[in-house]
């Protein structure tokens, strides 16, 4: 009988234990344990009978020799191979710190000296006479008129409901002759309610003599770049020596084309000419405060740094004028990534064109207050990034029409440092290394890593925001929170898995949006909790809680303190308990 042989195995190991000697002190005490187990194996398992604490004491001695035996293993593989990984890990993490510091602190020169290299706005196109639109039918109107430019004005939308309005009317308003600039609205929307409000919308405008024109297409191939593309075909086009782009919930001012257009006719190398973001939400939510700072940084200082060293930058793919014949030269739109202003961009930039961006020129546009859009807008921007770095980046290393270091701030600065790094670093260190490193003792993360180059990285980014300076706590961890997704969105870009050209329009919510009397900070959705949580989010707030208690039982120093909050901003996130839950639509 196998159970009686390991009893007697058993009861060989405890008769040691006691210190009993022979064969039938062995016999004895395995009687004791299971009387039923005769030498013969025939008995039947009974109970213990008055032996029960003997054997209950028995059994705890053999499960805590199992969990000794575990933990000794564990210490042989930690010291083995956890440990060497893990400090590599570590070293890695903060060699691309250094890194990241380095380029912030390059940027940040760069754009603060950034109004001494500028050169002075453009000056007017016309000469003398009166401001376009005032007395357009007179003949010295007419001679200013005609030194105007042609400009297409394109806005593609996809069953933007909420928001059409404001972009067609803010086009059709814009300070421009109005028989030098066509409208273009490229409705891609499936939705047919919205495509005849739309459509009505464009013959309002025409009926006051704008020149609008509606298109659409059977198809949505290539999302917005296929639209884009589709737009510059049309007849009419050709007579246009420039295009502006401005996506559905944007609304330029009047005098966008007076202070955007001139650069692009007094310097023919000029290919593009980008405005600023301007929101009409920032302070609906925590959620879009934190937005608006990584947003205002971007423009403030990546725009502004890359414009006044290489004229260089990446499209934010609105509130841009373009030269159409430098996109004709780079090849026009292309749909092979998410990010096809970005692909533009590089294109055209490869051809020794130049950009240029306007600061003082604001188009207002509207923040995501839905976790869920902006978690997919996100991935978009940072996977598309990802993986238009990967199918450019031999090209931008081979071309010969621009200099080695345009080539090396491409490759070194604005894609592996800015869409590779900044992603990756922020989730792996201080979401992973150092919880991870509280568990492991041969693994200490030093003070400069985890304090000095953080904090010096974050002045660097807040004090282009003094206003929102006391947001940065927040904006450190909900940042660490999203860098969790960007990470992902980063390597699914880098090595083109299922979800690469994932594409999904940003939900906007119009004015709407702006309606509510008093801002809130968290907003508990309206839905089942099963609709609005995040499995992945909230299995790494539990491993942070985990990490966190065991540092506070058993460390020496006060990560945890750092590692509970953040474990708190995954569990509300991953709970949905930030921002809206859906649109009013």
């Amino acid at each position: 009988m196998p159970g009686a042989a390991a009893v007697a195995s058993l009861a060989a190991a405890a008769a040691g234990w006691l210190d009993l000697d022979g064969p039938t002190a062995t016999a004895t005490l395995r009687l004791r344990l299971w009387p039923s187990a005769s030498p013969s194996g025939g008995g039947r398992v009974v109970a213990a009978g008055p032996s029960s604490p003997l054997l209950v004491w028995w059994w705890s001695a053999a499960s805590w020799s199992g969990v000794e035996t575990l933990r000794a293993a564990w210490d042989a593989a930690r010291e083995a191979a956890v440990a060497p990984a893990l400090a590599a890990a570590s070293w890695a993490c903060l060699a691309l710190s250094a890194m990241l510091l380095a380029d912030a602190v390059f940027l940040a020169a760069a754009s603060l000296l950034a109004p001494l290299r500028r050169s002075r706005a453009a000056g007017p196109i016309a000469g003398p006479g009166p401001a376009p639109g005032e007395d357009d039918g007179d003949e010295e109107a007419g001679g200013r008129v005609a030194d105007y430019p042609m400009v297409l004005v394109q806005i593609p939308m996809y069953n933007e409901r909420e928001v059409y309005k404001l972009s067609i009317g803010a086009a059709c308003e814009l300070a421009w002759p109005s028989d030098r600039v066509i409208v273009q609205v490229l409705d891609d929307s499936t939705d047919p309610t919205v495509k005849d409000l739309v459509e009505l919308e464009c013959k309002f405008w025409a009926s006051k003599g704008r020149n609008v024109k509606y298109e659409v297409r059977n198809n949505r191939k290539g999302y917005k770049a296929g639209a884009l593309k589709q737009g510059m075909l049309y007849d009419y086009v050709q007579q246009c020596d420039f295009v502006a782009v401005f996506d559905a919930d944007f609304q330029p001012e009047p005098d966008f084309l007076m202070r955007t257009v001139p650069y692009l006719v007094h310097d023919p190398r000029v290919a593009l000419v980008q405005a600023r973001w301007e929101f009409v939400n920032p302070n609906e939510f925590l959620m879009t405060r934190i937005q608006k700072m990584t947003l205002d940084y971007h423009f403030k200082v990546e725009q502004e740094a890359g414009s006044s060293t290489f004229a260089f930058f990446g499209f934010n793919g609105t509130a841009g004028v373009w030269r159409i014949s430098s996109i004709e030269e780079a090849g026009g739109w292309e749909d092979r990534t998410t990010v096809e202003d970005m692909d533009l961009a590089v294109r055209v930039g490869l051809k020794g064109w130049k950009f240029i961006y306007v600061g003082d020129v604001k188009v207002k546009s509207e923040l995501p207050s839905n976790l869920k859009a902006y978690r997919r807008q996100q991935h978009r921007w940072t996977c598309g990034a990802a993986n238009l770095f990967r199918k450019t980046g031999g090209e931008i290393i081979l071309t010969k029409e621009v200099s080695f270091w345009r080539k090396l701030y491409l490759i070194y600065s604005f894609f592996f440092i800015r869409k590779v790094v900044a992603h990756v670093v922020p989730f792996m260190l201080y979401c992973v290394v150092i919880p991870l490193s509280v568990l492991i003792p041969e693994v200490t993360v030093p003070v400069w890593g985890v304090v000095y180059i953080p904090t010096a990285i974050t002045l660097l980014y807040a004090i282009r925001n003094p206003s929102s300076l006391h947001f940065i706590p927040f904006w450190i961890l909900f940042e660490n929170v999203m860098s969790f997704h960007r990470t992902k969105a980063t390597f699914i870009g880098l090595l083109e898995l299922g979800s690469v050209n994932e594409w999904v329009v940003t939900e906007k919510l119009g004015n709407s949006s702006c309606t509510k009397p008093v801002p809130q900070i968290l907003e508990k959705p309206p839905c089942r909790c099963w609709d609005r949580c995040t499995v992945s989010e909230i299995l790494v707030a539990i491993f942070l809680f985990f990490c966190a208690t065991y540092n506070l039982v058993h460390g020496g120093d006060f990560y945890f303190v750092y590692i509970y909050l953040q474990a708190i901003t995954f569990l509300i996130v991953g709970t949905g308990f930030c921002g809206t839950s859906s649109s009013n639509s």
